[in-house]
C-alpha cells in the first residue's frame, strides 16, 4: 500500500518521516493542546504527575513493541542477505564442479550457468526491487537441469563428480526458492497499524502536559522526531529488496565476473 516510499531517496525519506511526526506534534500543540489543558486543569491540580506516570508506563510497552519490531526487521534483512550469499556460493560451487566434466558438456553447461547468472543481475534483481517475483529464470534453470541429466558418466570418477554436481544443484535450488519467497515478505499490515496508532497516542499524551508553550514545542517535537526516525528505520528495512537500503546482487556480480575470466 505504501511501497511508493521506496522510490524516494533514503535521506529524503528519513527527513520527510521524522519531520512529518514533528509537524504533527506541533500542530497538535497549537490546536488540540489548549482544549486538553482546559479539560484537564478543571479536574486536577497535579496533571503533570498523573500524565507523566501514565506516559512512562505506556512508553515501556510501546518501546518494547517498536524495539522488537526493529530487531525483527533487521534480522529479516540480514537473513535475506545471508541467503543471497549462500545462493551465489552454491552457484559458484556448481560452476567449479563443471570443470571436471568432459567437453562439450562442460562448455554447454557453463554457458547455461553464465546465462542464468547474467539474467539474475540484469533482469531478476530489478524486478525484485519492484516487489515482482521473477519467473523467467525458471526456464534457464530447467534448461540447465535437462542438459545436466543428459550426461552419462563413463568412469567411476565421473559418476562421483556427477552425483556431487546434482547435489549442489539441489542445494542451489533450495536457496533460490528462499530468495524468491523473500521478495514479498515484510511486516504484516496489522503490526504497522499498531505502530502508527501507538505513535499517535504517544504524541497525544505529551499534549496533556501543562508546561510553557515553547518548552512544549521543543520537547514534544523532539520526541515526535525520534519516533518518526524509528519508524523510518523499520520501514527502510521492512522489504529487503526494495529501496536504497536493500540487499544487492553483489555476490552474483562477483561470480559472473569470475565466470567471464575463466
Amino acid at each position: 500500500m505504501f511501497y511508493w516510499i521506496y522510490d524516494i531517496p533514503t535521506e529524503t525519506l528519513a527527513v520527510m518521516m521524522a519531520g512529518s511526526f514533528a509537524l504533527f506534534s506541533w500542530l497538535g500543540s497549537i490546536v488540540v493542546r489548549p482544549i486538553l489543558r482546559l479539560f484537564v486543569r478543571s479536574r486536577s491540580s497535579s496533571t503533570n504527575d498523573v500524565v507523566g506516570y501514565i506516559l512512562s508506563c505506556y512508553c515501556v510497552f510501546y518501546g518494547l513493541l517498536i524495539g522488537l519490531i526493529a530487531v525483527a526487521a533487521y534480522q529479516n534483512y540480514s537473513e535475506v542477505e545471508l541467503n543471497v550469499t549462500r545462493a551465489a556460493s552454491s552457484l559458484a560451487a556448481l560452476d567449479s564442479d563443471l570443470a571436471a566434466y568432459p567437453e562439450p558438456q562442460r562448455q554447454n553447461l557453463g554457458c547455461l550457468l553464465r546465462s542464468y547468472c547474467q539474467f539474475v543481475i540484469k533482469y531478476a534483481w530489478p524486478q525484485q526491487r519492484r516487489g515482482i517475483v521473477p519467473q523467467a529464470g525458471q526456464a534457464r534453470i530447467d534448461a540447465f537441469h535437462e542438459k545436466l541429466l543428459e550426461f552419462e558418466p563413463q568412469t567411476k570418477g565421473e559418476e562421483i563428480v556427477h552425483a556431487e554436481t546434482l547435489h549442489q544443484f539441489n542445494v542451489f535450488l533450495e536457496h533460490r526458492q528462499v530468495i524468491l519467497h523473500s521478495v514479498t515478505t515484510g511486516i504484516p499490515p496489522v503490526m504497522w497499524y499498531v505502530v502508527i496508532v501507538g505513535a499517535v497516542i504517544n504524541i497525544a499524551l505529551v499534549w496533556l502536559f501543562d508546561i510553557k508553550f515553547i518548552s512544549h514545542l521543543f520537547l514534544g517535537g523532539l520526541l515526535a522526531f525520534y519516533l518518526g526516525t524509528m519508524i523510518f528505520l523499520i520501514a527502510a528495512m521492512d522489504n529487503p529488496f526494495r529501496g536504497e537500503v536493500s540487499v544487492s546482487a553483489e555476490p552474483f556480480e562477483r561470480l559472473y565476473k569470475r565466470m567471464l575470466e575463466e
